[in-house]
């Protein structure tokens, strides 16, 4: 091995080394679980605390957040959606509701304080905002799971329309053909006296 290839060597090994000592720890996506206890955190927070104007809408996102994380897995783990949902159970609701909960409630509630709104009303606008987000979202992954109930309908009908698995496939608009033998009619015996077989 010459110089140069040593150089290049070292340099590589050290490079390798840099990189592994400058990657930062990623941290893993949120459970399941984590996800609930999230947003069932907020909702716990919130109760006894605020007006039925936002109890309602918090619990109308935690609701529609339940709803989705068993289908997260079908969005994919790098989708927009499915980072929106998380997002939004782990830091969208629980930074506005826990801002919103640091106020007095005097002044919260009653305070102009942007365009003419309370802090309430600016609460109440991001969470319609959230909860709309995410009946979007839910109602796009609705749509592809029919979507794929319609697609695996047509590959069973296709699949097995012509098949003879198809219930009266092969007899369905064919009609009966008439039989070439003549029945067989059995006479009346007299009575008392035996027919021979």
């Amino acid at each position: 091995m010459g110089w140069f290839d040593g150089v290049i060597g070292r340099l590589a090994g050290r490079a390798n080394e840099i990189t592994a000592e400058q990657r930062p720890d990623v941290p893993a996506p949120p459970t399941s679980a984590e996800i609930l206890a999230a947003v069932q955190s907020v909702e716990d927070r919130v109760s006894g605390r605020v007006g039925p104007a936002v109890s309602s809408r918090v619990h109308r996102i935690t609701v529609r957040i339940a709803e989705m994380v068993p289908r997260l897995d079908r969005m994919g783990v790098a989708s927009l959606e499915a980072h929106t949902v998380v997002q939004a159970a782990t830091s969208y609701l629980p930074e506005a509701v826990d801002t919103y909960l640091r106020l007095p409630r005097d002044f919260a509630d009653r305070r102009v304080v942007a365009d003419g709104k309370t802090s309430l009303m600016l609460l109440c606008d991001q969470l319609d905002l959230l909860a709309m987000t995410l009946g979007r979202i839910s109602d796009a992954v609705s749509r592809q799971d029919a979507n794929a109930l319609i697609a695996h309908g047509e590959f069973l009908a296709s699949k097995f329309e012509s098949s003879s698995l198809a219930l009266g496939s092969e007899t369905r608009g064919v009609p009966a053909q008439p039989s070439t033998q003549q029945p067989t009619v059995q006479q009346p015996t007299e009575p008392g006296r035996l027919e021979a077989p």
